[in-house]
């Protein structure tokens, strides 16, 4: 007589937050346990430690143990077919129930010009409300691009060799490739602006940076796919038939359905290269545009008085970004990491910056979200903070509704830099002085490497001889060495990378210097 398997309980934590217990046994298949909890197979997915599961395969496949959580998310639905990987690390949030804040002084009704205390205002100890599921990013495996400068100004190209058949994306720009066969692959940002007539901007919103694209000569065929990065929402509940894929050739666009459209790429298999990017059509009838998902990034001016912050707020763009933490870099800034909004925003709307402290904004509170290329000035505010309290709070609400979308907390050591540490010995002093500390104490190397090749300090010969030194430390020696041979102003410019990576090493070394 045939054993009969065991039977034991586990946790599906459903999209409200509830747990509902369920008999399985190992040999149990995914879609027999979506069965027991009354749901059609095709409505919803199940996600175990990361994992999706897969209708077919069995719970002993997962690893599933008595009273674990599995959790439940929402197939997206829309005009076309949303695309997740079949395996990958998902990301799950459970549902934030909404809570009071009150502010002394930041969230006003318009009308009164008084506090609100109605239950519309959100509690500082409360997330965001969270109302729509978790995109997730398809995991392909990054490899990290070279950087060429032997182009007009300011028209730097990105390279990658892919050595042979599979999916690769690029680790600075989000873009990416399947490749049939080893190929060699150029490419760059582009501007919209240059290239989408005003016409075309009235019809359509710009959804991802635009690439200009080119494969070695003879070789196009070894690209089976390109994945363009976008940043609109699909979990917001959008119409996904309304995308395409613009191709810009001799001046004319034409426009192109995705083979396939995941959370946060576009993919267009068989591709002819040119000028890449993807569109989506406007929704004139619909109050609010597309659901997109957004950054916040915020930046200490190191050299100015006090505390002195600007705040960005951006689509979640890769050409954007980088393009602001250049300027920063310029303008003697650091960047004080933040989690990005929870929920998704929408261009055209603005966005109250306020704070639980004293604190001056200018030019003012209201920052609109919008989309700006890479090469126009960004919009941002600045913060100035008189005397830093051990923690301050900052956050952001939806002009319109008064939704809170963000907050972050500001905490004292996130900018305790003393301003005696402002830039007190040139690059090339310090770089010189500090020799030896450097060498022992300098973070990882590769992105110190990237900048260098970025600002045409070293070529792909000279970063190759750093890289081929077997230990980090003599990696460290041979780079320092490396940039003092250039000179000063390559030393300057090792400095401020240097301040940018880790300003708290330079700051405890220029303390020692004092």
């Amino acid at each position: 007589m045939e054993h009969q398997q065991s039977t034991f309980i586990v946790q599906v934590r459903t999209l409200h937050g509830t747990d509902i217990p369920v008999h399985v046994c190992l040999d149990d298949t995914v879609k027999v346990l979506k069965a027991r909890l009354s749901f059609a197979p095709e409505e919803i997915r199940l996600i175990y430690e990361g994992r999706q599961m897969e209708d077919e395969r069995s719970l002993r496949d997962y690893g599933i143990t008595p009273n674990c959580t599995i959790f439940q998310i929402l197939r997206v639905r829309g005009g076309g077919s949303l695309a997740f990987p079949e395996s990958g690390v998902y990301s799950v949030s459970g549902i934030q129930e909404e809570c009071l804040l009150t502010l002394p002084g930041s969230l006003t009704d318009k009308a009164s010009g008084k506090a609100e205390k109605s239950k519309s205002e959100l509690q500082l100890d409360s997330s965001p409300k969270q109302s729509f599921l978790c995109c997730v990013r398809e995991a392909l495996p990054e490899v990290t691009p070279e950087i060429i400068q032997n182009f007009p100004k300011d028209q730097s190209y990105y390279r990658v060799h892919l050595p042979g058949a599979g999916s690769f994306q690029c680790s600075v720009t989000g873009l990416g490739f399947e490749a049939k066969s080893a190929v060699s692959i150029q490419y760059r940002y582009a501007s919209w602006n240059s290239h989408l007539s005003a016409a075309a901007q009235e019809e359509w919103v710009v959804a991802g940076p635009l690439f200009c694209i080119m494969v070695q000569p003879g070789a196009v065929g070894a690209v089976g796919a390109v994945y363009l990065p976008h940043f609109v929402c699909l979990a917001g509940g959008v119409d996904v038939s309304l995308c395409r894929i613009a191709h810009f050739k001799s001046g004319k666009m034409s426009l192109e359905k995705p083979t396939k459209l995941n959370a946060f790429c576009a993919v267009l298999e068989n591709p002819s290269f040119s000028l890449l990017g993807v569109l989506w059509r406007k929704l004139r009838s619909t109050l609010y545009s597309l659901p997109m998902h957004s950054l916040v990034l915020i930046f200490q001016q190191l050299s100015a008085a006090n505390t002195t912050l600007h705040l960005y707020l951006i689509p979640d763009d890769n050409s954007v970004k980088q393009a602001i933490e250049e300027q920063e870099m310029n303008w003697n800034s650091k960047l004080i990491p933040k989690p990005p909004p929870l929920n998704p925003l929408f261009f055209g709307c603005s966005y109250q910056v306020s704070s639980t402290s004293h604190v001056v904004i200018t030019p003012g509170p209201y920052l609109p979200f919008c989309y700006k290329g890479p090469k126009e000035q960004q919009l941002f505010i600045e913060i100035y903070i008189r005397n830093m309290a051990e923690e301050i709070w900052l956050l952001i609400t939806n002009e319109r509704d008064g939704t809170l979308v963000w907050k972050a907390s500001l905490r004292s050591g996130d900018i305790n830099l003393p301003t005696s540490a402002s830039q007190t010995l040139s690059g090339a002093v310090f770089i010189k002085k500090h020799k030896m500390e450097l060498c022992h104490r300098m973070g990882r190397i590769s992105p110190i490497l990237l900048h260098l090749r970025d600002a045409n300090i070293i070529n792909s010969d000279e970063e190759e001889e750093v890289q081929s030194q077997s230990m980090s430390q003599n990696r460290k020696k041979v780079l320092l060495q490396l940039v003092e041979k250039k000179g000063s102003e390559a030393q300057e410019q090792l400095y401020k990378i240097l301040w940018k990576k880790d300003p708290f090493l330079i700051t405890d070394l220029e303390s020692k210097s004092s």
